[in-house]
């Protein structure tokens, strides 16, 4: 499967140290330029091992030929969500990790398959890949590095089958 990553998907599973688990299956994992740029700008140690993926090859990046749609993306998302969302239609992604809920609209909206950071979650502690112990603490260290998710989509989400 090709499966392409936006930055937030990205920061957030490395702070949660699920990142190595997802990267781990035999999937090709594809970042576009614009989120290897912003992953570059930062020093935090999350930004420091999502470069270190990137070094390692486990993550690739690629620039989108598709400029014209990048550029006309930008006027209402984030560089790396363009970048994401243009690199998923070049490549016929499989799927594509984003977690702005305008952003997830736009793909769906143009065709492309969203899965966000809770989806992947839930993947791995179904595959056995990470041992989810409790919704509780799950959900607060969560709010701890700053992801914004209702309780109750957050519930809806990581219950269902």
């Amino acid at each position: 499967m090709r499966i392409i990553l936006n930055s937030s998907p990205l920061i957030f599973l490395a702070k949660l140290g699920y990142l190595n688990q997802l990267l781990e299956s035999p999937d090709d994992f594809y970042i576009p330029q614009s989120v290897a740029d912003e992953i570059r700008a930062k020093s935090d140690p999350a930004s420091q091992a999502v470069q270190a993926l990137i070094d390692s090859g486990h993550l690739q990046i690629r620039a989108s030929s598709l400029t014209t749609l990048a550029n006309s993306l930008n006027q209402r998302l984030g560089k790396g969500e363009s970048g994401a969302i243009a690199l998923g239609i070049e490549l016929d992604a499989d799927y594509v990790l984003l977690d702005d809920s305008t952003a997830r609209r736009e793909a769906k909206r143009l065709g492309l398959n969203i899965r966000g950071t809770l989806a992947v979650i839930k993947k791995l502690g179904k595959d056995g890949k990470i041992s989810i112990e409790s919704l509780d603490d799950l959900y607060q260290q969560l709010i701890e590095i700053e992801f914004r998710v209702k309780r109750s989509l957050f519930d809806q989400i990581l219950s269902e089958d």
